[in-house]
């Protein structure tokens, strides 16, 4: 038998389940009461603990745990049939060990031929088991051939089955099937990632490509865990790994990188876990009928011309802004190691101070920022001036992150810098999105503080669909929108008057 599991203390195992007592108790009583009460009593006992405020982390993987251990002492009083080799596997999210109350447990019963009458009967049992006490299961039954045919097309199934972790697995039909759907055989790097970049594009448009909805969804939103997943899973395809501290080894990450998205992912897995709890199922939106009540189950109080709702909503949004930016520091590393690996280098200088790097804008080296602050803000300047620049490197993003604490009083009392906003907002095009962009980077908030003090702010009512920092950049998309040509007709008045106004970038700095 092969029972991988998250780790957690032995303590935490002997108070959520003692398998031999439990087998012991399978021989005298009704066993679904004794499954249902089990995993009733353990859920019970793990809510405990995150009143507690035991580690997420910790209560996460003891709940996979739990779950592994029923599952695997129900599937063992299975009369199976040795002569054809069968397997069962944790998948997905269950497969990486990230377990919250309402998750799904998705499971593949993997055989090692297409023979599946063999164990029909069985298979339908154990199943039917799983059922009755109460757990959600997501089943699946599939030889190793048919795994991997299906893999070689369906992004969603490689993604799936890479993150298998054995359960009962005698044979190591695990090992055999990873070794046939592994980046020799199918699903390069390269391949894969260009796939997840454009699923996650997809995925980001249907939540109106924002963090900042005031209803939103905390695994699919931007900046949510589903971003987290998909850095887990480039890096797994590539480099073998989606443990971030092999992320830091790699120099992906720095050290106090890793310490602030381990701490991003903690509060957004205690949200998740209290949300779960809270609805008594996998829900994951954050509607405002459950803001408030997690409000207060954190902590939050209200203060004057504060709710204790805003409070903790601010902290969310801030939260996704810094995994937001890191997901777009190492999505560019992945581009740069990846994507873009064996192609041409292309360097073209722009000043002393910048290059394009292959359609990247890139420092020329790394004490620009340092030696002239101007240039944090001459660098969004420079890519409003070229269409064909798709965003900074990743190590220009690193270098802004960690010099963006210079951007003080003296840094806004400074001519040049003044003067460089002033271009940025007179840019003939690409206005919005450098805004967006330095806000993401931390720079926005910085050299604007009003802006800085309502970054993720909400207001708890109705009326308002975003936060009120993205409500402030829609209206300068909005402004800027009343200059093209196809408004014309839908806003003749804005239209004609936003032509007549000789500096514009003034109405934006009003806006």
């Amino acid at each position: 038998m092969n029972h991988a599991s998250p780790q957690i203390p032995d303590q935490f195992k002997a108070q959520l389940f003692d398998k031999d007592a439990f087998v012991a108790a399978l021989s005298n009583q009704p066993s679904i009461p004794l499954y249902k009460n089990t995993i009733q009593s353990g859920r019970e006992t793990l809510n405990q603990w995150f009143s507690k405020e035991v580690n997420i982390d910790q209560l996460v993987y003891s709940h996979t745990w739990l779950i592994d251990q029923i599952l695997i002492t129900a599937w063992e009083q299975s009369a199976w049939d040795d002569s054809e080799h069968i397997s069962l596997l944790a998948v997905g999210g269950y497969g990486r060990g990230e377990l919250h109350p309402g998750s799904d447990i998705d499971i593949l019963i993997l055989l090692e031929s297409d023979e599946y009458q063999i164990h029909q009967s069985e298979i339908e049992a154990f199943l039917t088991t799983l059922w009755d006490i109460g757990l959600k299961v997501g089943s699946s039954v599939r030889s190793v051939r048919e795994c991997t045919e299906q893999a070689r097309s369906d992004l969603t199934i490689i993604t799936n089955l890479m993150e298998a972790r054995p359960l009962s697995d005698p044979e190591n039909l695990n090992k055999e099937l990873q070794e046939k759907i592994d980046i020799h055989h199918m699903w390069p790097s390269n391949q894969y990632l260009q796939a997840k970049f454009d699923e996650q594009k997809a995925r980001h448009k249907k939540y109106a490509d924002t963090a900042y909805s005031l209803e939103p969804n905390i695994k699919g939103s931007p900046g949510g865990i589903r971003d987290l997943h998909m850095l887990g899973w480039t890096a797994r395809r590539h480099f073998g790994t989606q443990d971030p501290i092999k992320l830091m080894a790699l120099n992906f990450l720095t050290e106090a990188e890793y310490e602030q998205l381990i701490r991003c992912r903690a509060f957004l897995w205690k949200i998740r876990w209290a949300l779960h709890t809270l609805t008594g199922r996998g829900e994951d939106r954050l509607l405002f009928d459950h803001q408030r009540s997690l409000a207060e189950q954190f902590g939050y109080q209200d203060h004057p011309g504060s709710l204790a709702v805003e409070q903790f909503m601010q902290s969310y949004f801030r939260t996704v802004l810094i995994v937001g930016q890191f997901k777009d520091l190492i999505l560019q590393h992945f581009d740069d190691k990846i994507l873009n690996a064996d192609k041409p280098q292309t360097i073209t200088p722009i000043n002393e101070r910048f290059q394009i790097h292959n359609q990247y804008i890139e420092v020329t080296h790394d004490r620009v920022f340092a030696d002239h602050p101007p240039a944090i803000l001459e660098m969004f300047v420079l890519m409003t001036r070229d269409p064909d620049i798709l965003g900074p490197r990743a190590e220009t993003i690193r270098l802004l992150r960690d010099i963006r604490h210079t951007v003080d009083s003296q840094f806004r009392k400074d001519p040049r810098c003044a003067k460089l906003f002033l271009q940025l907002l007179q840019a003939p095009y690409g206005l919005t999105i450098s805004l967006r962009r330095m806000a993401r980077f931390g720079i926005l908030g910085r050299y604007l503080p009003e802006f800085g003090r309502i970054i993720g702010q909400m207001q708890f009512d109705l009326f308002h669909t975003y936060t009120v920092d993205a409500h402030t950049l829609l209206l300068i998309k909005h402004l800027r929108s009343f200059r093209y040509e196809e408004n014309k007709q839908r806003y003749p008045i804005a239209s004609r008057i936003i032509h007549d106004i000789k500096k514009p970038e003034l109405l934006y700095v009003a806006g």
